[in-house]
């Protein structure tokens, strides 16, 4: 626990450019998320007094998410000691401690900040580190056996020594408030890129006697930045990854772990089974032991206990599938209730309707429930048996037990426990077939 009030600074003013991308860097989604939104949940539970986004000009979408938290403007990029720099006004008067995060780091761990707080107290300032079997690109911690930093040095500045230091800055600062801004001003801009760097702090803490401390963390993963879409990609795994972990840590099942893709706010409870190559994209909630068999894909839809689902099925908003229900394999549900054991076991589509419980919806079988204008409901009742190839025109109602037989396009209610059939008379020609063949045949040989 922090013994001093803390505020967080998190500097987010980076376009994205590299990301070939009109979005600001940290609006990239991770699980559907934008990546701030991950840092600022964890960055919350630190208790801290205020939190301020530093964004760039023309990021309204960015103000948005992160509200209410304040935001300042870094009008003029100018590295990370500027970044800092423009967030000080909002920090007048404050002498806790400050914590400086990069907004497209979003996967470290409140333990690690946690840890790199209860380092600040020894020290001046605290600098997150990382142990990376390949350092490659990243600035190198100089530091003594009490892990006091001497230095932070640039891999374009360090000598063959120093690059084969394997302890690298993560990026996260914790600073004296009281001095912070005696130090940021400090800063100076002398070198190749002509920008003010925060990594600068140490070597001015240390002209007033004030050391930096360094918290090293062996999570090569929970210190991933992101600058491109590759990197975008490493960190999607490394998310995925916790969430699929914490999923199974709480009593879920996956046959093939990697290959299940989460959402952020996916819901399973214990006792599911998921197969592989499932996805859940946004709103899915699954109650105790409901089967997702391989190659599903589901999205805002609520599975109640015990229904199974797939494989290759898709639910789409709007669905409510009931306790015990079956649906097989290429069967599409949208904005539509299935009752308790209802079976919907292969090739048929759904949509807009409020199916009751114990039906069995066979083969083929489809609402047919837009008029190219409107979408419109179709009432099944509970125990209808609808056969296969069966064209549910909406508006329409089938009351309970009523029987479609296989092949019917129906259009006007049906009443309860009653049967439907639409078909044609079947015409049957007596020899017909043997002359068509002949015909076929004498046509073909003599184009031959």
């Amino acid at each position: 626990m922090n013994a001093k009030p803390l505020a967080i600074v998190i500097l987010a003013a980076g376009k994205g450019t590299r990301m070939k991308s009109a979005l600001p860097k940290v609006m990239h989604a991770l699980a559907g998320r934008p990546m701030i939104n991950w840092l600022l949940d964890t960055a919350s539970a630190l208790s801290p007094q205020k939190i301020i986004v530093v964004t760039g000009p023309d990021m309204p979408m960015l103000a948005d998410a992160v509200a209410p938290n304040q935001v300042v403007i870094q009008m003029e990029r100018n590295g990370t000691g500027g970044a800092v720099r423009c967030a000080l006004p909002a920090l007048t008067g404050f002498e806790g401690d400050v914590l400086v995060l990069l907004g497209d780091t979003p996967l470290l761990s409140l333990r690690t900040l946690q840890g790199l707080l209860a380092a600040k107290q020894q020290a001046g300032i605290s600098v997150l580190g990382a142990r990376l079997e390949d350092p490659f690109g990243y600035g190198r911690l100089l530091m003594d056996d009490e892990h006091y930093i001497t230095a932070i040095v640039e891999e374009k500045d360090a000598n063959e020594a120093q690059r084969d230091i394997r302890v690298v800055n993560a990026g996260a600062f914790c600073i004296d408030g009281a001095r912070l801004e005696r130090w940021v001003s400090q800063i100076d801009n002398r070198n190749a890129q002509g920008e003010y760097y925060i990594t600068d702090l140490p070597a001015i803490a240390a002209h007033e006697g004030a050391g930096t401390k360094a918290y090293i963390t062996c999570d090569g993963d929970e210190i991933l930045g992101c600058n491109s879409r590759s990197n975008l990609a490493a960190l999607e795994k490394t998310l995925q990854g916790r969430l699929r972990r914490a999923l199974m840590d709480s009593g879920v099942s996956m046959l093939d772990p990697e290959t299940v893709y989460l959402w952020h706010d996916t819901q399973i409870a214990p006792g599911c089974l998921i197969e592989p190559n499932v996805f859940f994209g946004p709103g899915v909630r699954l109650d105790p032991d409901v089967t997702v068999r391989a190659f599903s894909h589901l999205e805002g839809a609520h599975i109640e206990s015990g229904a199974s689902i797939g494989p290759f099925a898709r639910l789409r908003p709007g669905t409510i599938i009931g306790a015990g229900a079956r649906l097989g394999n290429f069967v599409e549900v949208k904005k539509s209730t299935i009752g308790a054991g209802s079976k919907i076991n292969h090739l048929a589509y759904v949509g807009d309707c409020k199916m009751g419980a114990d039906v069995n919806f066979s083969c083929g079988a489809i609402t047919v429930n837009y008029d190219g204008f409107e979408k419109h409901e179709t009432i099944i009742g509970d125990g209808v048996m609808v056969g296969s190839n069966v064209n549910l025109v909406a508006p329409l109602s089938l009351g309970a037990g009523a029987f479609i037989a296989a092949g019917s396009t129906v259009i006007e209610d049906v009443p309860a426990d009653s049967l439907a059939i639409e078909r044609g008379a079947t015409r049957k020609i007596a020899g017909w077939a043997a002359r068509h063949r002949g015909m076929k045949r004498a046509a073909k040989g003599a184009k031959s």
